[in-house]
């Protein structure tokens, strides 16, 4: 084996403002894996992330919820540890960006930045909201775009024709925070003068830090003229504010990066033993990797780089970017249940499975990668319980019969010469994250012990005296296939690997070639994994799936106002029928997060409905209230149940919505006019 070396791995740090999907779990899965085969091969590779836990988005999101944005990001980030926790995500230390390290460092940045020249001041005109008293980026804006005349278009560029213009150049432009209409307002900002850098980043990006077809991509953009880069954002922010400038604080995107930092200082200062400038001084030999989405690689490849280098730290050894994910072809959808959430999905099946399939399918470049379901059931049956796992459960009860030892003979040397050949070649996949190569070369391989065993036929010649010992030495072999199959799926399936562990009664290791164990004791065999049922993952589909026209939520940060929608004739509206609905009973829903489930008295006609607002009520606080049902409304069958119709309330959202107390409104039953 090589030198032992020491690498500091980050994948993208996700967003404080919702859940895990499994979109996300492309780049943590594919990073962890990366990370335990380093490990594995005796390497000292650490790993850390952290929520990325600032800007506007989050702010808003807080107040809609009547809370504080610490308290915001504090029960995201427990939700988001929670989840890659339980897919197998090992991480070394995950921290924050709100955090007194990254403002340390942040500021410290910036400094030098400013010391060096590479700051910039010059006023920005933008719309601002006159009621919020904010400052709207471009997706808090929309209108009528200026070129087709689109309605509904938000403030950067259009749907419709693809124009692209200022929120203010908007027709008809709308807060979608408030409602109002935004003005025009300047304000000091900001810049870092990447400009300045670009012959330097043009060196960098072609120095073997990125995939080629990513630097062919940032050659175009620094060929085309790169942009002064603007850091700053105006109070009200949720950040760091900027030293020196009261009211001023940085743009989420300039401490975010500064969280890898953030956090590996943050172990660092956890240990006796990590020094923070061995890895991230501008001479440091270490190994930096940082794994992303293709989505976000300015930030990484040109803003980061010239960052780094103009503050006095070293920049990434590699930075490795990676694709979409895309749902039996289609990007995901939250109304055909495939925008899946991490906890949905464990919530029906094991992590080790999505674990394996992505394996399959992950290599170096930045294509996408597709979740075909259906090849999802079939792959993981197929190879993790048709091939890998079969030949330890046909075979250990033989070596049970021998009373549990294996035989110290080698009974196909070729077939093992196989497996310790394959080694380097595995092992090479792995290192240039060309994951799914390496899973084709072990699966040839289980193949090939799969073979030998229907070939030698343990359970036919075991109905014949005599044949014992060559039993054991077939079985022997088997059990040993099956050890190397599970040392090179072990940075992929870390659980059946410890699971794999306590039945051969020893640890998979491969910072050494592998090893035959001959007249070693095993353990008895217990099931290691089972079929997908796809009735598990239909389930799962259904679980995801919401009701887009009641149910979805609104815009991140909505507070309350809504552009009115387009006119429609009277005769469509004449079509709805409003009537006045008693609540008899209500009562929450298990497995939903928004609804409740009333049963509505509309004048002796009972309805079942669910509706939306268990962040607004207690069930027990609306029995005996009124409320206005669309009566006429066709049932529609949710996964929770039938729903005989829709309730209306009135309010900005969270805890603010209301319907009417008993005194209020007319009879149950009775139209509303």
């Amino acid at each position: 084996m090589s030198e032992q070396r020491k690498i500091l791995v980050t994948s993208a740090l996700p967003y404080a403002n919702g859940s895990i999907h499994l979109g996300h779990m492309v780049e943590t899965i594919q990073t962890d894996i990366w990370v335990r085969f380093q490990k594995l091969r005796g390497h000292d590779c650490l790993y850390v992330c952290a929520d990325d836990a600032h800007g506007t988005a989050i702010m808003l999101r807080a107040e809609q919820l009547g809370i504080t944005p610490e308290q915001q990001i504090a029960k995201i980030q427990e939700e988001h540890e929670a989840d890659f926790n339980d897919f197998l995500i090992e991480f070394d230390n995950y921290h924050s960006t709100h955090s007194e390290e990254n403002k340390e460092l942040s500021s410290h940045i910036y400094t030098q930045l400013q010391k060096n020249g590479h700051i910039a001041t010059r006023s920005v005109t933008q719309a601002y909201d006159p009621e919020k008293n904010l400052f709207l980026a471009d997706r808090y804006v929309k209108g009528t775009c200026p070129k087709c005349k689109a309605p509904d278009q938000y403030g950067d560029n259009c749907e419709n024709c693809s124009a692209t213009y200022s929120p203010m150049e908007l027709i008809n432009p709308i807060s979608v925070i408030s409602g109002a209409t935004p003005v025009a307002k300047d304000s000091d900002h900001y810049f870092f003068t990447l400009p300045e850098f670009t012959d330097y980043l043009k060196d960098w990006t072609r120095a073997g830090h990125l995939q080629d077809e990513v630097a062919n991509k940032l050659a175009e953009w620094l060929d085309s003229g790169l942009q002064e880069w603007d850091i700053s954002r105006d109070a009200p922010y949720f950040g760091f504010e900027i030293p020196g400038h009261p009211g001023k604080y940085f743009y989420v995107w300039l401490d975010a990066p500064i969280g890898y930092m953030a956090s590996f200082k943050n172990l660092c200062d956890k240990s006796d033993t990590l020094k923070f400038d061995d890895y991230w001084r501008a001479d440091s030999k270490h190994e930096l990797y940082h794994f992303i989405g293709k989505d976000i690689i300015n930030f990484h490849a040109l803003f980061w780089p010239a960052m780094l280098s103009d503050s006095g730290f070293r920049t990434p050894t590699k930075v490795c970017v990676h694709g979409f994910l895309t749902v039996d072809g289609k990007k995901m959808s939250k109304s055909r249940g495939t925008f899946i959430n991490a906890r949905t999905y464990l919530n029906h099946l094991q992590p080790e499975y999505l674990r394996y399939y992505y394996a399959t399918k992950l290599t170096n470049s930045v294509d996408d990668l597709d979740l075909n379901l259906d090849d999802f059931i079939a792959k993981v049956n197929s190879d993790m319980v048709g091939k890998v796992v079969n030949i330890a459960s046909r075979t250990a009860k033989f070596v049970a019969k021998s009373g549990g030892k294996l035989s110290a003979t080698i009974a196909n040397e070729t077939l093992w010469n196989k497996f310790e050949q394959a080694d380097s070649k595995i092992a090479q996949a792995y290192e240039n994250r060309e994951f799914s190569k390496a899973m084709r070369e072990i699966m040839a391989l289980a193949d090939a012990a799969n073979e030998y065993i229907a070939e030698q036929a343990p359970w036919s010649l075991a109905k014949e005296a005599g044949n014992e010992q060559k039993v054991l030495d077939i079985c022997t072999m088997g059990i040993n296939c099956f050890k190397a199959l599970m040392t090179y799926l072990k940075p992929v399936l870390p659980a059946t690997a410890e699971a794999s562990e306590a039945f051969l009664n020893c640890k998979l290791e491969w910072a050494k070639p592998i090893i035959f164990l001959g007249d070693h004791k095993i353990n008895k065999f217990k099931p290691l994994m089972i079929r997908i049922d796809s009735d598990k993952v239909n389930a799962m589909i259904e679980d995801s799936k919401e009701d887009i026209a009641a149910l979805e939520s609104k815009p991140e940060g909505w507070l309350g106002k809504e552009p009115i929608a387009d006119e429609i004739e009277f005769g469509e509206f004449a079509k709805v029928d409003l009537r006045v609905a008693l609540i008899a009973n209500a009562e929450h829903v298990e497995g939903a997060d928004k609804l409740l489930r009333l049963t509505l008295d509309l004048g002796g006609d009972t309805r079942n409905v669910f509706a939306g607002i268990k962040s607004a009520y207690q069930p027990e606080d609306l029995i005996g209230k009124k409320t206005i049902v669309v009566a006429n409304l066709k049932p529609r069958k949710m996964k929770f149940g039938l729903s005989e119709g829709m309730v209306l309330a009135a309010g900005p959202g969270g805890k603010d919505l209301f319907i009417l107390e008993p005194h209020e409104g007319a009879e149950p039953g009775m139209r509303v006019m």
